[in-house]
């Protein structure tokens, strides 16, 4: 699976490396393309996961703001929920399309 986001590859692994959680796929940390990611300091909370951090996504000094996520610290009993650890697992919104 990749993650492209303006004809770029910002992410890629196996099918069976990624997490998929309410319909998002999650990659993980080691493979998402780090020169393409700024940190936000942009943060949400989901109820049962706990809080989100962001990175901004720049491809040719085009800036996707907020456009990908990822739990630091997930809240106690999500991991089981999702039956793996997601902690820093990446997922993608704002435009970015994520396909085989």
């Amino acid at each position: 699976m990749k993650a492209v986001w303006n004809n770029i590859v910002i992410a890629e692994a196996p099918t069976d490396q990624l997490i998929r959680i309410e319909g998002n796929w999650y990659f993980p940390p080691n493979t998402i393309k780090r020169e393409y990611y700024r940190d936000s300091d942009h943060h949400t909370t989901c109820f049962w996961k706990g809080e989100a951090s962001y990175y901004d996504i720049v491809v040719d000094n085009q800036t996707n703001a907020f456009g990908a996520w990822y739990y630091p610290d997930p809240k106690e009993g999500s991991v089981e929920r999702v039956g793996k650890d997601f902690k820093n697992f990446v997922a993608f919104w704002n435009g970015v399309s994520v396909e085989e």
